[in-house]
């Protein structure tokens, strides 16, 4: 008996050594939108520091709300930093995109196994997938096959409590690393405010209906000039189940397959069948 328990301790040794080794030849590339000195980002790479080799490229300045953009008219900058204990570490001038781009291209010099992207101050559920430069930057990774994550906490404050998002984001990046990937699979992924202990788990939905309703706040400045101040809310418009929004006030971190292909296809059907060319 004695013997069959030291085989089967030496197994599992041996299955953890392999495991190890295979997570240490695995690149995760990390960028945000929050700029690198986000406590977020601070956040995922301590989420994933122990799967394998992070490289880290961020923005040298807040850059949310940026969506897609890239930077064509403007020369950028890229420098090395210091800001993660052992972490390799550049701050870009340019967008979320940007960075993606540059990582692959002049750091990498070629394409990381992962890309995890946040973990974004602020909610990035439904609608806000399409002006949030968290996602963008992830999809900037999809677009060029590398399968990539979008981390958000609706925790909007500076001091945000990411234990819980930590647990998720080592969980999926374990998950991703672990075992082949789509070449283009992109996640959006939100994280509600909660604790441990009031955590319900994760649940994969779909992107709930809904806009936000803009105001523009008419204001002057000092010199009597006017400039205006864009204030809103957020509208669900969405009463079925099974959506983001829904489970993100249930409790659960919510995982939404996120498409590169905009192409409504039953749109197109019925272009096909009325407009008749």
């Amino acid at each position: 008996m004695s013997g069959l328990i030291s085989h089967i301790i030496c197994s599992l040794f041996l299955a953890g050594s392999r495991l190890t080794t295979h997570y240490k030849k695995m690149t995760i590339l990390i960028t945000n939108d929050d700029g690198i000195t986000s406590p977020g980002i601070r956040a995922l790479v301590d989420a994933v520091r122990d799967l394998g080799r992070v490289i880290v490229v961020a923005p040298d300045s807040p850059q949310s709300g940026m969506g897609h953009a890239i930077t064509i008219g403007d020369p950028l900058r890229l420098n090395k930093v210091d800001v993660f204990d052992g972490i390799d570490s550049w701050q870009c001038s340019g967008t979320p995109a940007d960075c993606v781009k540059l990582a692959r291209d002049k750091i990498l010099h070629a394409k990381p196994d992962i890309c995890l992207s946040g973990i974004n101050h602020g909610a990035n559920h439904s609608i806000n997938v399409i002006y949030s430069g968290t996602m963008s930057a992830a999809m900037e990774a999809a677009i060029e096959g590398v399968p990539s994550i979008g981390f958000s906490s609706l925790d909007y404050r500076f001091d945000a409590d990411f234990t819980v998002a930590k647990t998720v984001a080592h969980d999926l990046a374990r998950r991703m690393l672990s075992g082949t990937m789509p070449p283009h699979l992109l996640l959006n992924v939100n994280i509600p405010v909660c604790t441990p202990a009031t955590f319900k788990g994760m649940k994969i939905c779909r992107q709930a209906y809904a806009r936000w309703a803009e105001e523009f706040d008419h204001r002057k400045d000092p010199r009597g000039k006017d400039y205006y101040w864009m204030t809103g809310k957020f509208i669900n418009m969405d009463t079925g189940t099974g959506t983001d929004v829904e489970a993100l006030k249930e409790g659960y971190a919510s995982i939404v397959p996120i498409r590169i292909d905009f192409t409504d296809t039953k749109m197109k059907e019925w272009l096909e069948k009325e407009w008749k060319f």
